[in-house]
């Protein structure tokens, strides 16, 4: 496992299991600023555009609530990963992240798993 480590500032983590990649967002993503948007999706998405089948595990379970601004980045990369022949999938979605989800009609889009390790064998096995 490759482990790419952010302190407590940063919105998210991203970690290597296998060929998942695992992003992890944190509380600071709540807080995060609009005009950062598109840093933060370079950061995420400009190494996936590289992979062949990419398998993208977004970890929920330490964020409260996000906004359209990190709805629209599981987008962007759920549309990079299905372009380039691989899947995305969800986990630790909290209560009221789910119902921002059903409300979206997300939660029919993406499988959600209740822990980033459920999320990352059932990618494997695809």
């Amino acid at each position: 496992m490759v482990t790419r480590k952010s302190n407590s500032d940063e919105a998210f983590t991203i970690e290597r299991h296998g060929d998942v990649t695992v992003i992890t967002a944190t509380p600071a993503l709540e807080k995060l600023a609009y005009r950062l948007e598109e840093q933060v999706a370079d950061l995420i998405l400009e190494p996936l555009r590289r992979e062949d089948n990419p398998l993208i595990v977004f970890d929920l379970s330490r964020v409260g609530n996000f906004g359209s601004m990190f709805l629209a980045l599981l987008i962007r990369a759920w549309k990079l990963a299905v372009s380039h022949g691989g899947s995305m999938a969800l986990a630790g979605v909290t209560e009221r992240t789910r119902e921002l989800l059903r409300v979206t009609s997300l939660d029919i889009v993406w499988p959600i798993y209740d822990t980033k390790h459920e999320a990352i064998e059932a990618l494997q096995l695809d």
